[in-house]
């Protein structure tokens, strides 16, 4: 089906340093994924759309009781205008699950949690996929039985729905992580007294201690081999922590704050010609559905409309910038574009853009992207663009003073699909995100006084040194093999023997855990790349800083998984790092916890761990975390 699939029929040992062509579907495939049902992205109107901001009041959830810390969230059903119209221009509307409460029904995006650091909040979260009879749902999208799953009551997939929302970047007690082994099918009336389905590691409630520092944080549905599809559903929303020293930094005007603050989730989806969702999951020779090693979108929604726009001011306005997509990568830039002229990515005039903070907190102070896109080592080092992969955020300031009144502001993306190396999209739709029209009038609010030179820590003080000097290294490989039905499937593990366990290579997500760092200490986690593809790696609990990225060589030689799959194990003593170690980019040098693992390179990160429990980590591209790229591991 491609030529990365015949290579990873393995029947030798291969050289990690040695990168292939991108996978790519066979013509075949796409013409299988593509029906005539499916709607037309070219009729989709762009930049009509009003953006709903998530921080407004009326989108913030609120607690069981006003101003107490307890909040009870349903999972439930709903159709929501997305902003699609039929071909003869009849709105439509789209049944998709989200997050709401008694009195705040569901919405796509979920609502927004707005917390303060230091106050502990207590999150219920209530499967509601019952229909009015209080029947349990169907999943609305087609579920691989195939895979390793939360199958409850192995019914084959099709009801009753598991779910579990995980608070990603969260600090928290394993029990209250949400883990992919957590989740739980819908109870039979509110209080819960009837037993439902659950996972192993199933708790309620959760405690979001918060305190951590202020950071952008996103809460997402994350059950065992179906994340991809409840995701897709409408199943995330933005956690929005704050803490004294941003307090300071937006009340004395140095960052904007509501309204000129505005979080923006980014993702790509397909529909029918119906309104509703579409998901591609047909290939010949395989089972029907069956699951596909990625999924790009023809349609681009931020904050739950497509293709949207937002009239702003003359002013500064701080974007806290998600990647939501399944597996599309952007290369973002600002670009302004005159009224009245055409939207040629490449072509407008470039906005700055201010990096002021990763996903966990803040710079010290702000610095400008740049795309050092490191394939096989080569950089292009093309300023003011700024990469961003699934489950990664970036806290931005934006500036329109400058721009023209009534000229269009354009967010431009120029990155391929599977990034960083494959073609561009064919419908080359996904060239641009969404629009802001400079028209409305300068208020009377001062414009933020945050440059390139503020300094952003205050309070906190700047980012700890990262003083890697007698820290231990782990060292992880990433590789993509073969399942049992020949299908691409993308693996984890450790590089080297687990004394323990004696596994070594790429493992499943149901072998015993391999990696036990020990709690209230730190560790430096290498992830060596040895597939074509970049891969943005999140590890559960944890805040990391990356250190450095440095091309290397080794050798791969094939390894049968405990599933009958086909993995991998590198030599170690074959593994050379090669050409100079480059230091981690200024606007990715605060606080993390995704990273993006290159082809062809090792990428290495100082972690803290903080508290004891059972976590993962995993590939972020939710289509290869539900196909075995993830693993559990145990602070100790």
């Amino acid at each position: 089906m491609s030529d990365r699939r015949e290579f990873l029929k393995l029947t030798g040992a291969v050289g990690a340093s040695t990168l292939l062509a991108p996978f790519t579907l066979s013509k075949n495939v796409l013409a299988a994924a593509v029906t005539t049902s499916v709607l037309n992205p070219k009729q989709v109107s762009q930049f009509v759309e009003i953006l709903k901001n998530p921080l407004d009041p009326d989108f913030i959830f609120n607690p069981v009781v006003p101003n107490g810390s307890r909040y009870s969230i349903n999972i439930s059903e709903f159709t929501q205008k997305l902003g699609l119209s039929s071909a003869s221009g009849k709105p439509l509307t789209t049944t998709l699950w989200g997050y709401g409460t008694d009195t705040q029904l569901g919405t796509f995006p979920g609502r927004t949690f707005e917390v303060q650091q230091g106050q502990a909040i207590t999150v219920t979260y209530i499967n509601k996929l019952v229909d009015v009879n209080n029947k349990p749902l169907p999943n609305r999208m087609p579920v691989d039985t195939t895979l390793d799953w939360a199958n409850p009551g192995s019914v084959g997939g099709i009801t009753p729905v598991p779910a579990v929302a995980h608070l990603h970047g969260g600090d928290s007690e394993y029990l209250s992580d949400g883990l992919p082994d957590a989740w739980s099918t819908p109870f039979e009336n509110d209080n819960q007294t009837l037993t439902a389905q659950q996972g192993r590691l199933f708790s309620k409630p959760y405690t979001y201690e918060n305190r951590q520092e202020a950071g952008t944080l996103w809460y997402h549905d994350h059950a065992l081999g179906i994340t991809r599809t409840n995701v897709y559903m409408g199943l995330a929303g933005f956690y929005i922590l704050r803490d004294h020293n941003e307090n300071i930094l937006r009340e004395s005007n140095v960052l904007p704050q509501h309204p000129y603050e505005v979080p923006l989730v980014i993702q790509d989806r397909m529909f029918n010609a119906d309104g509703s969702l579409y998901y591609p999951s047909t290939s010949p020779g395989l089972p029907n559905p069956t699951h596909l090693p990625e999924f790009f979108g023809e349609i681009a929604l931020v904050n739950g409309k497509v293709w949207p726009k937002l009239n702003v001011e003359p002013r500064k306005y701080r974007l806290r910038l998600l990647n939501g997509s399944d597996s599309r990568v952007y290369d973002m830039r600002f670009e302004y574009f005159m009224a009245g002229k055409t939207v040629i990515p490449g072509k407008g005039v470039q906005l700055p853009i201010l990096v002021i903070g990763n996903e966990l907190g803040l710079l010290d102070s702000p610095a400008t992207p740049s795309l050092d896109s490191p394939v096989a080592g080569v950089r292009t080092g093309t300023s003011n663009m700024l990469p961003i992969a699934p489950g990664e955020r970036y806290d931005v300031v934006v500036d329109f003073s400058a721009v023209p009144n009534g000229a269009r502001v354009v967010i431009t993306n120029f990155a391929r699909a599977p990034y960083p190396d494959a073609k561009r999209p064919s419908n080359k739709l996904l060239d641009r995100i969404m629009a802001f029209d400079v028209v409305l009038p300068l208020s009377k609010t001062p414009n933020a006084s945050v440059t390139l030179g503020t300094y952003l820590r205050p309070v906190h003080g700047p980012l700890p040194a990262k003083d890697t000097t007698g820290i231990p290294v782990r060292r992880i490989m990433l590789f993509e093999g073969t399942d049992t039905l020949g299908r691409l499937q993308t693996m984890i593990g450790p590089v080297d023997q687990d004394p323990v366990t004696l596994q070594q290579g790429t493992l499943v997500f149901k072998d015993p855990i391999t990696e036990r760092p020990v709690a209230g200490t730190q560790e430096i986690w290498e992830y060596y790349n040895t597939t074509v593809d970049a891969h943005p790696i999140h590890m559960h609990l944890v805040d990391f800083r990356v250190l450095e990225r440095q091309t290397y060589t080794a050798t791969v030689a094939p390894k049968v998984n405990t599933d009958g799959s086909i993995g991998g194990v590198m030599y170690t003593s074959t593994i050379v790092k090669t050409g100079t170690a480059i230091p981690v980019n200024a606007w990715e040098s605060g606080k993390k916890d995704t990273v993006i693992s290159f082809p062809g390179e090792v990428v290495r990160v100082l972690v803290s761990f903080n508290r004891k429990g059972e976590y993962v980590y995993h590939c972020h591209i939710l289509s290869h975390e539900d196909h075995e790229m993830m693993r559990p591991y145990q602070v100790i």
